[in-house]
Formats: structure tokens, sequence, C-alpha cells
């Protein structure tokens, strides 16, 4: 927020993404609360899709670019494009299919309803679903052979199965909706595990034996930092994703004959999720100088 190192535009994305949108949507739920207004906090659950699908082709799309860097595989600026329209369209059309299937459905206990898009444009969605499809696969063909057989594989998994096995074919099955975010976490911490990785390896004292003798088992400093990394982020996600929520549900009085049970649930899992996909758009952008130095080493 400060600027230090970054650019004025992305100086105002961080702080967008880190204090206006948390205020917005804590201003939404609380009015949505107060005013015992359901319907309204239900359609929380339909944005949360939008943009947790939008999140995923973003996702897919960064993991393939990041290991066609790392393995100097660069795709050009209209490979790149093919790319990105593919996704979106996927994104898109999973997205209408799902709001023309399902009129109403629950989540932690509140109803929330989808919008009905006109069937023509579901079937443009669809066909440039397919026709996008259609071109990416034709350009993985063409660089693959350019290249001599190779291609940065594990991007390229990364990507169609962000695409097509976590957002178009969500729905196949109840068991896959719940299995999908957790895919969908382990790919992620992959890039975070590299990023924080790297990050403590910069450190002047890295490479030093922890001062304690118990804690060498370890290894050196770096490893140990990351280890409290990851024990403060699972601590974090307890937290927040069940712990205070369920907390809150229990000491603070609101009417459970409208909001069910599990009000403070359904808040804070759909504010965390989106407001992730905010803070992952300014985060991980190309031009972050901190990703720069720290994700492609």
């Amino acid at each position: 927020m400060r600027g230090d190192g970054y650019d004025k535009n992305l100086q105002i994305r961080y702080i967008f993404a880190g204090i206006v949108v948390p205020l917005i949507m804590g201003g939404f739920f609380t009015y949505g609360s107060i005013t015992g207004n359901a319907r309204l906090l239900g359609h929380a659950s339909n944005a949360m899709a939008f943009f947790v699908g939008w999140h995923y082709v973003k996702q897919g799309y960064g993991m393939l670019m990041v290991d066609a860097v790392l393995k100097r595989k660069f795709f050009n600026e209209q490979d790149k494009k093919v790319l990105l329209f593919n996704g979106y369209a996927v994104w898109l059309f999973a997205w209408l299919q799902t709001n023309a299937v399902i009129t109403e459905r629950q989540y932690w206990g509140l109803d929330y309803y989808t919008f009905a898009a006109p069937s023509w444009v579901t079937n443009i969605a669809v066909f440039a679903a397919a026709a996008s499809t259609a071109a990416t696969v034709v350009m993985l063909i063409n660089r693959w052979r350019k290249h001599g057989g190779t291609l940065p594989y594990n991007g390229v998994v990364a990507y169609v199965v962000s695409l097509y096995a976590w957002i178009l074919f969500v729905g196949i099955n109840p068991l896959w909706l719940l299995v999908v975010p957790a895919l969908h976490s382990l790919q992620y911490l992959a890039v975070v595990w590299r990023y924080q990785t790297n990050v403590e390896r910069d450190r002047s004292d890295a490479v030093i034996e922890p001062e304690f003798k118990v804690l060498s088992i370890f290894g050196p400093m770096y490893r140990l930092r990351v280890l409290g990394f990851i024990i403060v982020g699972g601590i974090l996600g307890i937290l927040g994703f069940w712990l205070v929520p369920i907390a809150l549900s229990v000491l603070v009085p609101y009417n459970k004959e409208v909001f069910g049970s599990s009000l403070f649930l359904f808040i804070a899992w759909i504010f965390i999720n989106v407001h992730h996909y905010f803070l992952d758009n300014v985060m991980w952008r190309r031009g972050n100088p901190e990703v720069s130095k720290y994700l492609f080493r």
C-alpha cells in the first residue's frame, strides 16, 4: 500500500483488494443480516460460483505460464490470447449452464437462486467454448511439433484440469463438487510453497542452524521459518473457516428461523472465497516485483 517498489496501478489494486472489497462485502452481509433478507444473501452464493470459476481459470492459466517460464518454453502473445479466450469461454458456458439447470439450492442452510439466461446466450457460449477448445488443441499440437515434441506438460495438465475437470464437469457428482476445492488448494500450495521458500532463502541467516539444538532436525533456519509459515496458515484456516464462524453463530443472536443455524459459516466461506479471488488478482500479477523475484527463480 505504501508503494515501495510497486507502480501506482499495482498500489491502487492492492488498496482496492485489501480494503475496499472487504468493506463492500462487510456492508453487504451486515445489511442483509440486519434486514432479514435471506434472498439477498443467497445471491452471494451465485456470485461466489461466478468468481471462483473465474479464479480457477486464471490459476490454471497462471500455472501453465509459470511452468513455461521455468522450462524456457515460452508462449507468444497470440498463443496466450488463445489460451485466455478458451479459459473464459469454458468458464462462462459452465456458469450459464449451471444457472440454466439449477433454479434453487442451499448453501449452509440458506437458499440461493440462479439466473436463467436466454437459450440463445447459452448456445453462443457453448459454441465459443467448443470452438476455442478446438483452437487451443490445434495450437498446442503445433507448438509440440515446432519444439521437437515437447511442451511444459505440468502446466498443460494444470490448465486442462482447471478448466474442464474443475469447472465444466464439476457437477457430475456431488462428491466431486467437494473434492475439487481441495485439489485447487493443493495446486495453489505448489506456488505458495515455492514462493515462500525462496523468500526465506533470501534472508541473511537462511542457512544458519537454529539456536536450539532440538530444532536442528528441521535443518537450516529457512526451513524452520517455512514450517512456521505452514503452521500459522493452518491455524488461520481453521479459525477463519470453522472456529470463529461457529463461535459467532453461538454467541451472536440472529433470526435462525430465517437464516438457519449456520449464518456465519455461510458468510465466512463466501467472504473468504470471493476476497481470495480479488487478492489473487493483484498478488500474482505479472509486473509484481516480489513475484518476479521469488517465484521464477
